[in-house]
Protein backbone atom coordinates (compact mmCIF):
# COMPACT_ATOMS: atom_id res chain seq x y z
CA UNK A 1 0.00 0.00 0.00
CA UNK A 2 2.89 2.36 0.69
CA UNK A 3 4.09 1.99 -2.89
CA UNK A 4 0.64 3.06 -4.13
CA UNK A 5 0.84 6.18 -1.98
CA UNK A 6 4.33 7.00 -3.25
CA UNK A 7 3.23 6.53 -6.86
CA UNK A 8 0.20 8.76 -6.27
CA UNK A 9 2.43 11.49 -4.82
CA UNK A 10 4.93 11.13 -7.69
CA UNK A 11 2.21 11.45 -10.35
CA UNK A 12 0.50 14.30 -8.53
CA UNK A 13 3.77 16.24 -8.37
CA UNK A 14 4.23 15.86 -12.13
CA UNK A 15 0.64 16.98 -12.76
CA UNK A 16 1.04 20.02 -10.50
CA UNK A 17 4.21 21.07 -12.34
CA UNK A 18 2.44 20.69 -15.72
CA UNK A 19 -0.58 22.67 -14.48
CA UNK A 20 1.60 25.51 -13.18
CA UNK A 21 3.61 25.70 -16.42
CA UNK A 22 0.53 25.69 -18.65
CA UNK A 23 -1.22 28.28 -16.46
CA UNK A 24 1.85 30.52 -16.52
CA UNK A 25 2.05 30.27 -20.32
CA UNK A 26 -1.67 30.96 -20.68
CA UNK A 27 -1.52 34.06 -18.47
CA UNK A 28 1.57 35.37 -20.26
CA UNK A 29 -0.12 34.86 -23.65
CA UNK A 30 -3.27 36.68 -22.52
CA UNK A 31 -1.36 39.77 -21.40
CA UNK A 32 1.18 39.76 -24.24
CA UNK A 33 0.79 42.65 -26.70
CA UNK A 34 3.36 41.39 -29.21
CA UNK A 35 2.35 39.25 -32.18
CA UNK A 36 4.22 37.70 -35.09
CA UNK A 37 1.87 37.52 -38.06
CA UNK A 38 4.36 35.98 -40.46
CA UNK A 39 5.52 33.07 -38.30
CA UNK A 40 4.63 29.96 -40.32
CA UNK A 41 6.65 27.23 -38.64
CA UNK A 42 8.91 26.64 -35.69
CA UNK A 43 10.81 23.37 -36.00
CA UNK A 44 12.58 23.72 -32.67
CA UNK A 45 9.52 24.47 -30.56
CA UNK A 46 7.51 21.71 -32.28
CA UNK A 47 10.27 19.23 -31.53
CA UNK A 48 10.38 20.39 -27.90
CA UNK A 49 6.63 20.08 -27.32
CA UNK A 50 6.67 16.61 -28.85
CA UNK A 51 9.65 15.23 -26.92
CA UNK A 52 8.80 16.81 -23.54
CA UNK A 53 5.34 15.16 -23.19
CA UNK A 54 6.79 11.82 -24.32
CA UNK A 55 9.48 12.09 -21.65
CA UNK A 56 6.83 13.02 -19.05
CA UNK A 57 4.78 9.95 -19.97
CA UNK A 58 7.85 7.76 -19.53
CA UNK A 59 8.39 9.30 -16.07
CA UNK A 60 4.86 8.23 -15.15
CA UNK A 61 4.79 4.86 -16.96
CA UNK A 62 7.98 3.30 -15.58
CA UNK A 63 7.04 3.55 -11.87
CA UNK A 64 3.51 2.45 -12.76
CA UNK A 65 4.71 -0.71 -14.50
CA UNK A 66 7.09 -1.46 -11.63
CA UNK A 67 4.24 -1.09 -9.15
CA UNK A 68 1.96 -3.38 -11.19
CA UNK A 69 4.67 -6.04 -11.19
CA UNK A 70 5.27 -5.73 -7.43
CA UNK A 71 1.57 -5.89 -6.56
CA UNK A 72 0.94 -8.95 -8.73
CA UNK A 73 3.64 -11.04 -7.10
CA UNK A 74 2.56 -13.50 -4.41
CA UNK A 75 5.53 -14.49 -2.26
CA UNK A 76 5.44 -16.95 0.65
CA UNK A 77 2.01 -16.24 2.11
CA UNK A 78 1.62 -17.12 5.77
CA UNK A 79 -2.16 -17.31 5.49
CA UNK A 80 -4.51 -18.16 2.64
CA UNK A 81 -8.13 -17.07 2.69
CA UNK A 82 -10.72 -17.94 0.08
CA UNK A 83 -13.54 -15.43 -0.48
CA UNK A 84 -16.61 -16.63 -2.38
CA UNK A 85 -19.13 -14.11 -3.67
CA UNK A 86 -22.82 -14.96 -3.57
CA UNK A 87 -25.93 -12.97 -4.34
CA UNK A 88 -25.70 -10.98 -1.99
CA UNK A 89 -23.17 -11.90 0.67
CA UNK A 90 -19.59 -13.12 0.99
CA UNK A 91 -18.42 -16.41 2.45
CA UNK A 92 -14.87 -17.02 3.66
CA UNK A 93 -12.79 -20.17 4.07
CA UNK A 94 -9.62 -20.36 6.17
CA UNK A 95 -8.10 -23.65 5.04
CA UNK A 96 -4.45 -23.36 6.14
CA UNK A 97 -4.59 -23.95 9.87
CA UNK A 98 -8.15 -24.90 10.65
CA UNK A 99 -10.99 -25.80 8.35
CA UNK A 100 -13.05 -22.73 9.18
CA UNK A 101 -15.87 -21.46 6.97
CA UNK A 102 -18.44 -18.74 7.59
CA UNK A 103 -20.82 -16.43 5.77
CA UNK A 104 -20.66 -12.66 6.11
CA UNK A 105 -23.97 -10.80 5.77
CA UNK A 106 -24.64 -7.09 6.06
CA UNK A 107 -26.22 -6.11 9.38
CA UNK A 108 -29.73 -4.73 8.79
CA UNK A 109 -30.27 -1.12 9.84
CA UNK A 110 -32.70 -2.16 12.58
CA UNK A 111 -30.05 -4.40 14.24
CA UNK A 112 -27.16 -1.91 14.26
CA UNK A 113 -25.44 -1.18 17.56
CA UNK A 114 -24.01 2.25 18.41
CA UNK A 115 -20.93 3.21 16.37
CA UNK A 116 -21.62 0.64 13.66
CA UNK A 117 -21.82 1.89 10.09
CA UNK A 118 -25.05 1.57 8.17
CA UNK A 119 -24.67 -0.51 4.97
CA UNK A 120 -21.01 -1.24 5.81
CA UNK A 121 -20.92 -3.48 8.90
CA UNK A 122 -21.27 -7.25 8.72
CA UNK A 123 -22.19 -9.93 11.22
CA UNK A 124 -18.97 -11.97 10.71
CA UNK A 125 -15.79 -10.07 9.91
CA UNK A 126 -12.82 -11.48 8.06
CA UNK A 127 -10.07 -11.53 10.72
CA UNK A 128 -6.46 -11.19 9.57
CA UNK A 129 -3.29 -10.81 11.68
CA UNK A 130 -1.40 -7.63 10.86
CA UNK A 131 2.17 -7.71 9.50
CA UNK A 132 1.36 -11.05 7.87
CA UNK A 133 1.56 -11.82 4.17
CA UNK A 134 -1.94 -12.92 3.14
CA UNK A 135 -2.96 -14.63 -0.08
CA UNK A 136 -6.58 -14.02 -0.98
CA UNK A 137 -8.22 -16.41 -3.42
CA UNK A 138 -11.47 -15.05 -4.82
CA UNK A 139 -14.22 -16.75 -6.79
CA UNK A 140 -17.97 -16.53 -7.21
CA UNK A 141 -20.80 -19.01 -6.90
CA UNK A 142 -23.29 -17.30 -9.21
CA UNK A 143 -22.51 -14.04 -11.06
CA UNK A 144 -19.48 -11.76 -11.40
CA UNK A 145 -18.64 -9.89 -8.19
CA UNK A 146 -15.62 -7.81 -7.23
CA UNK A 147 -13.94 -8.01 -3.80
CA UNK A 148 -12.70 -4.48 -3.11
CA UNK A 149 -11.09 -2.87 -0.06
CA UNK A 150 -9.83 0.59 -1.10
CA UNK A 151 -7.81 1.22 2.09
CA UNK A 152 -5.62 -1.78 1.22
CA UNK A 153 -5.45 -1.04 -2.50
CA UNK A 154 -7.03 -4.41 -3.30
CA UNK A 155 -9.63 -5.05 -5.99
CA UNK A 156 -10.14 -8.56 -7.35
CA UNK A 157 -12.85 -9.79 -9.66
CA UNK A 158 -14.79 -12.83 -8.49
CA UNK A 159 -15.76 -14.81 -11.57
CA UNK A 160 -17.80 -18.04 -11.47
CA UNK A 161 -15.64 -21.09 -12.21
CA UNK A 162 -12.38 -19.17 -11.96
CA UNK A 163 -9.95 -18.52 -9.11
CA UNK A 164 -8.25 -15.12 -8.90
CA UNK A 165 -5.62 -14.37 -6.31
CA UNK A 166 -4.01 -11.34 -4.77
CA UNK A 167 -1.53 -10.76 -2.01
CA UNK A 168 -1.52 -8.05 0.63
CA UNK A 169 0.12 -7.20 3.91
CA UNK A 170 -1.75 -5.10 6.48
CA UNK A 171 0.71 -2.87 8.33
CA UNK A 172 -1.62 -1.64 11.10
CA UNK A 173 -4.46 -2.88 13.21
CA UNK A 174 -8.04 -1.74 12.79
CA UNK A 175 -11.12 -2.20 10.65
CA UNK A 176 -10.97 -1.94 6.88
CA UNK A 177 -14.21 -1.54 4.95
CA UNK A 178 -15.00 -2.43 1.37
CA UNK A 179 -17.84 -3.41 -0.91
CA UNK A 180 -18.60 -5.37 -4.02
CA UNK A 181 -17.66 -3.07 -6.88
CA UNK A 182 -19.17 -5.01 -9.77
CA UNK A 183 -22.88 -4.58 -10.45
CA UNK A 184 -24.19 -8.05 -9.64
CA UNK A 185 -27.93 -7.64 -9.29
CA UNK A 186 -30.65 -5.88 -7.33
CA UNK A 187 -28.89 -5.98 -3.95
CA UNK A 188 -25.39 -5.29 -5.26
CA UNK A 189 -24.87 -2.39 -2.86
CA UNK A 190 -25.78 -4.55 0.15
CA UNK A 191 -22.78 -6.89 0.24
CA UNK A 192 -20.10 -5.10 2.26
CA UNK A 193 -16.68 -6.41 3.26
CA UNK A 194 -15.09 -5.82 6.66
CA UNK A 195 -11.55 -6.90 7.52
CA UNK A 196 -10.50 -6.81 11.14
CA UNK A 197 -6.74 -6.63 11.50
CA UNK A 198 -5.55 -7.81 14.92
Amino acid sequence: MEQLTFFHDHTLLILIIITILVSQMLVSMLFNKFIHRYLLEGQLIEMIWTILPAFTLVLIALPSLRLLYIMDEVSNPMLSVKAIGHQWYWSYEYSDYKNLEFDSYMIPTSDLKPFQFRLLDVDNRMVIPFLTQVRLIVTSADVIHSWTVPALGVKIDATPGRLNQASFNISRTGLFYGQCSEICGANHSFMPIVIESI
